[in-house]
């Protein structure tokens, strides 16, 4: 039998551990169908099927349970090994984060830092799926989150708080309410991804509507929304700064609410290593207004 290829292999490795082909397709940037016709091959070459599906996600054969317990730790060092041989030199950070952090947050702030910089490389790595560390050359991220996360540090940034928004010709048709919650609920209002009106007025006073005038999944989309005239938002102070500080949105109360969740950046042991580590790391806490 010939060598079987590594990128089978990978497919075959990353699906047993995620237990599930579309997430692992989306952590190697395959499609569903691209990584199953690796498995397949995988398979034909060893004339055995090695992961089933179900109902729950995949599932590994006894014939897969013993190629994955031979094959997944050999594999990590590889990556390992990759990783700690690859050149340093070239002075660039890859930095993950989600496409609505790096839109709202870093961009608008990242052209004085390239000026000041101009020798150092920051490759963004716009995506929503959570990275790895292990097996990707990534050496730092933001992430969104309660800040455990196992095998890596991760420092506060800044927390999350929401508040009531709107566009300013939904308040020339509406008004603007007036300092209770009571006259806030009386308009129409965005539902939205979390609920969090519930904790809105169980916070400042007020009950929230039993219906709303529509509601979304998609925080961005939900902005979008607002800023169109449609309803009042509970918009996210981050997300919602670009509409904000352009006109498009107006915040309808000094009253806020700090939610459960915060942004961190997160990095593994090895990034220490990097020569422009602590530059981008520094800049990030300053911009946070967390300077070390």
């Amino acid at each position: 039998m010939s060598r079987l290829p590594l990128d089978q292999i990978d497919a075959f490795v990353t699906a047993a551990r995620m237990k599930n082909l579309t997430r692992a397709a989306e952590a190697m940037h395959l499609t569903v169908s691209a990584l199953s016709h690796r498995m397949r091959l995988l398979e034909d070459r060893l004339g055995h099927r090695l992961l089933l599906r179900g109902p729950r996600g995949v599932e590994l054969t006894p014939e897969g349970q013993r190629l994955f317990d031979a094959v997944a730790t050999p594999l990590d060092a590889i990556g390992h090994a990759l990783t700690r041989l690859s050149s340093r030199s070239d002075r660039v950070i890859t930095l993950s984060l989600i496409p609505s952090m790096a839109t709202a947050w870093l961009v608008p702030r990242l052209s004085a830092f390239l000026v000041a910089n101009p020798e150092l490389g920051l490759n963004l790595q716009s995506s929503t799926h959570v990275v790895d560390f292990d097996r990707e050359s990534v050496d730092m991220a933001l992430r969104l989150g309660g800040g455990q996360w196992p095998g890596v540090t991760s420092e506060l940034l800044f927390h999350e708080w929401i508040a009531p928004v709107a566009s300013p010709e939904f308040i020339k048709r509406h008004g603007k309410p007036k300092g209770d919650s009571a006259s806030l609920a009386k308009l129409p209002l965005l539902g939205d991804p979390s609920d969090r009106w519930k904790e809105w007025f169980g916070q400042h006073g007020g009950e929230a509507p039993r219906r709303y005038v529509a509601h979304f999944d998609d925080t961005e989309t939900l902005h979008q929304a607002a800023a169109q005239g449609m309803g009042v938002a509970l918009a996210r102070a981050t997300l919602a700064e670009p509409l904000i500080r352009a006109g498009r949105l107006v915040p309808l109360t000094r009253k806020r609410l700090q939610v459960d969740f915060a942004h961190y950046l997160v990095y593994p042991e090895r990034s220490l290593g990097h020569p422009e580590f602590q530059t981008v790391r520094r800049w990030l806490l300053e911009q946070a207004g967390r300077a070390p």
